[in-house]
C-alpha cells in the first residue's frame, strides 16, 4: 500500500486553498502522496453542531485578515471572495465525478476562480466556463453530479470525517493522527516521514 496523507478539503474554505497551494509546491519538490478527500464543510459543521466562522462576525473579520497574512507571507495570489460563503455542493461533487487525469487541473481552476479571481463558482454559467478550461463536458458534468453514487460518496466522506472527529477544513490525517489547519502541514509531514 502506498503511503499517503489524506487531505480533507472544501473549495469554499480559504484555508483549504492556502493548504492546496503549499501542497502543490511540496509535490513539485518531493515525492509525497496526498489523497484529496472532498467533504462538504457545512455538512460537517452541522454534524458536529458547530457554527461556521462565516456566521460569527469577529471570527470572520479575523479569518479574512489571517488569510491575507498567510497569502502574503507565502507569496500566493489571494482575494477574499465577495460571495463568501457559497453553496459548494456542485463543485465538490464534481471533483468526485471527473476522471483522475483531470483532477489536478480542476483543483487549480476551481480554487483559483474562487480565491484568486473572486468568481461565484456556484453560478452554473461561470462554472461552465471553468469546466471548459478543464476540457470537461458541462452537460456530462451537470448530469454526473446528480448520480446517487456521487451524492453518496460526498455524504460518506463528510460522515467519515465526522466519525474521525474532524471538525473543519482543511484537515490532514496519517497513521490515525489528525492535523487540523493549513499551518499543520509540517506536522503531518513529520508523521509521514516516521
Amino acid at each position: 500500500m502506498i503511503k499517503s496523507i489524506d487531505f480533507y478539503f472544501d473549495f469554499i474554505s480559504p484555508y483549504s486553498y492556502l493548504a492546496h497551494k503549499k501542497i502543490k509546491i511540496l509535490k513539485e519538490k518531493k515525492n509525497i502522496n496526498f489523497n484529496y478527500k472532498p467533504i462538504l464543510v457545512s455538512g460537517l459543521h452541522n454534524l458536529q453542531d458547530i457554527t461556521a466562522p462565516a456566521f460569527i462576525e469577529p471570527k470572520l473579520k479575523h479569518m479574512i485578515s489571517d488569510c491575507n497574512l498567510i497569502a502574503e507571507k507565502n507569496n500566493f495570489a489571494f482575494m477574499w471572495n465577495s460571495k463568501f460563503p457559497i453553496n459548494s455542493l456542485n463543485i465538490m461533487r464534481g471533483y468526485l465525478f471527473i476522471n483522475d487525469e483531470t483532477k489536478d487541473l480542476y483543483l487549480d481552476v476551481i480554487f483559483d476562480a474562487y480565491w484568486k479571481d473572486d468568481l461565484d463558482t456556484s453560478n452554473e454559467k461561470i462554472l461552465e466556463i471553468l469546466l471548459k478550461k478543464c476540457e470537461i463536458n458541462a452537460n456530462e458534468f451537470f448530469h454526473g453530479i446528480k448520480d446517487p453514487k456521487i451524492k453518496d460518496k460526498l455524504k460518506n466522506n463528510t460522515q467519515e470525517a465526522h466519525d474521525k472527529e474532524i471538525f473543519g477544513a482543511p484537515t490532514y490525517t496519517i497513521n490515525d493522527k489528525i492535523f487540523w489547519g493549513q499551518d499543520r502541514l509540517e506536522f503531518a509531514l513529520d508523521e509521514y516521514n516516521k
